[in-house]
């Protein structure tokens, strides 16, 4: 891990919740990450199963072919303990936050409903929404869900080709799902008000980041094959208090 500019910020796992309020982030190792989730680190790691047949994401403007994605819309439980509304919506961000895919409405293939009712799968949207509720100190009842494989098959794979950004939501969480045969990938985070910042790279199925979307901008720098062509497979959650993020909000 390189330099971190902001030695008071902490690392550690233990309360994630606090954490996150506190500073704007958390880093979860994978071991919290299996807590939080209420399952073993075993069943997060055959999460990996799930990701075997993405479709490929059909709205990238910077031409590439690297990205492969699915997309749920959620609307929880008031104790968010279980998911009460699918809702078939479009992916939509304004272009205040992502300058190349903003201002139009994206509409991805869905996830599987056999992926969402994988207890491990449901025990992260449950279980780090409840972490991110503790923190606002409020529910977070609406939940969108993107998985996302990039792949190295045709040379360099980008994980945010919009750059460092905000996602225009309330809380987001970036769990690793797998990695495979791949250079690069390294996560960093920054303060949304200042210059501090923080890098560090997922090399762990299950490590986890969560984001005060408000208070923190992040990004992912591109991917290279490490030998044969690889991958990088991520679940990424956001949660919003008032609805969706649609054109009219």
């Amino acid at each position: 891990m390189s330099a971190i500019t902001t030695p008071s910020w902490r690392l550690d796992d233990e309360t994630p919740s606090e954490t996150l309020a506190a500073q704007g982030f958390a880093r979860l190792s994978p071991a919290a990450s299996a807590r939080a989730a209420g399952v073993n680190p075993e069943a997060l790691a055959g999460l990996a199963t799930h990701w075997a047949d993405l479709p490929p994401d059909e709205h990238l403007r910077d031409g590439g072919r690297y990205r492969f994605r699915r997309h749920a819309s959620l609307v929880m439980s008031g104790d968010g303990r279980r998911i009460e509304q699918r809702v078939e919506r479009p992916h939509w961000q304004p272009t205040d936050y992502n300058a190349l895919h903003g201002g139009y409405e994206r509409w991805f293939a869905p996830v599987l409903d056999a992926t969402l009712a994988d207890p491990a799968f449901l025990g992260l949207v449950t279980g780090l929404g409840a972490a991110c509720a503790a923190a606002a100190g409020h529910a977070l009842p609406f939940v969108e869900v993107h998985q996302f494989r990039i792949d190295t098959a045709q040379g360099i794979g980008r994980p945010t080709p919009e750059g460092a950004h905000r996602d225009g939501v309330d809380f987001v969480a970036v769990v690793l799902i797998d990695r495979v045969a791949v250079r690069g990938g390294e996560t960093r985070v920054f303060d949304a008000e200042g210059p501090a910042g923080l890098r560090f790279t997922m090399v762990e199925p299950g490590t986890a980041l969560l984001l005060d979307d408000a208070r923190m901008i992040h990004e992912t720098t591109p991917l290279q094959p490490d030998g044969a062509a690889g991958h990088r497979d991520t679940l990424v959650l956001t949660w919003r208090r008032d609805g969706f993020l649609d054109p009219a909000a």
